[in-house]
């Protein structure tokens, strides 16, 4: 079991400049043992940064245009995640409106629906629509979870609907009614990575939900996934090289991204599999236990996240807070 040799001095001197990295690593215990109101002071900070400024301000056009690519870090739906990992919570300044805004958009099954377009060649009408699908609809609804909107009774619906779905392998590729007959390129009885990934984050988001069947049956799928990642590619989700190379924010369908969720599953333990995604992400960090991103999201290229050339500290913050879950930390 390799660990990462660990500096703090060198995190903190990182993250000094950065509150939303600073707040990262304080949330993750990788700064010492700070206070509540340390830690509170930390997130306020965070949440007036320019970056986070940013992402309300796209969020103000909720629900933006209609949806063309899942993965594109320009999707609404994943600022809204990226600003409550970076501290955004119910009733901070522009919160409610933009909650509000988004739980507005009740589909018929209970899921908030987006904007989208499927064309009739892809078994939809062509014509834009409101809609939902499994690699939207849980990142959403974790958002407010995290929020403090998990009371409010239209954001338990839709987590109703959304749970039954798993299957013994995982959580398929599903649509709402109004997309019609439309799914990802694979066989219909595979699970779909992705969808299995951030349901299974909600799920462990959910204090009642987060050991129940459906949550072990998508942590089972993603390990197998990464045991037999030479073989099986559902949806055409690799586990191949591009997986495997540290990236922030937590967007896809990636190495980091996915650990993010195993290492919250309080049940995996000592599981082989998890042990060697976890030798996979060591083995990527540099001195002082740092971590420079081998791939970056072209809309984020103004922060440190977004490039490639040296060390980031809110990706830093985010593994070194992985190996520090599992146990996989040494140094000070």
């Amino acid at each position: 079991m390799s660990k990462v040799s660990f500096s703090r001095a060198g995190l903190e001197a990182l993250t000094a400049d950065q509150p939303w990295s600073r707040f990262a690593a304080l949330d993750r215990g990788l700064c010492g043992v700070g206070s509540v109101a340390d830690l509170e002071a930390a997130r306020r900070a965070s949440v007036e940064s320019p970056l986070v400024a940013t992402l309300l301000e796209a969020l103000r056009a909720w629900p933006g245009p209609a949806i063309a690519s899942h993965r594109s870090a320009e999707q609404a739906f994943h600022k809204l995640a990226f600003a409550v990992e970076l501290g955004l919570r119910r009733g901070d300044e522009g919160a409610d409106v933009i909650a509000e805004a988004v739980m507005s958009r009740v589909s018929e099954e209970g899921p908030f629906a987006l904007p989208s377009t499927v064309s009739v060649s892809h078994g939809g009408s062509g014509e834009e629509t409101r809609g939902w699908a499994l690699c939207d609809a849980p990142v959403i609804l974790r958002a407010l979870v995290r929020m403090g909107y998990g009371d409010d009774p239209r954001v338990a619906r839709a987590i109703d609907f959304l749970v039954p779905l798993a299957r013994e392998n995982g959580y398929p590729c599903a649509v709402s009614s109004t997309l019609g007959a439309w799914r990802g390129p694979g066989k219909k009885s595979d699970p779909c990575p992705y969808a299995t990934l951030v349901m299974l984050e909600l799920l462990l988001e959910l204090p009642a939900r987060r050991e129940e069947p459906e949550a072990r049956a998508a942590a089972e799928c993603l390990l197998r996934l990464w045991e037999r990642s030479r073989d099986e590619h559902p949806y055409i989700f690799y586990m191949g090289d591009d997986f495997r190379k540290p990236k922030a924010p937590l967007i896809w369908y990636d190495l980091v991204h996915v650990l993010e969720a195993l290492s919250k599953a309080p049940w995996i333990g000592g599981d082989a599999r998890l042990g060697s995604m976890l030798d996979a992400l060591a083995a990527k960090a540099g001195p002082g236990g740092l971590f420079t991103p081998e791939s970056a999201y072209q809309a984020w290229k103004a922060y440190d996240f977004g490039q490639k050339k040296v060390p980031s500290g809110y990706l830093s913050a985010v593994a070194l807070g992985i190996l520090s879950r599992c146990g996989r930390l040494a140094g000070s």
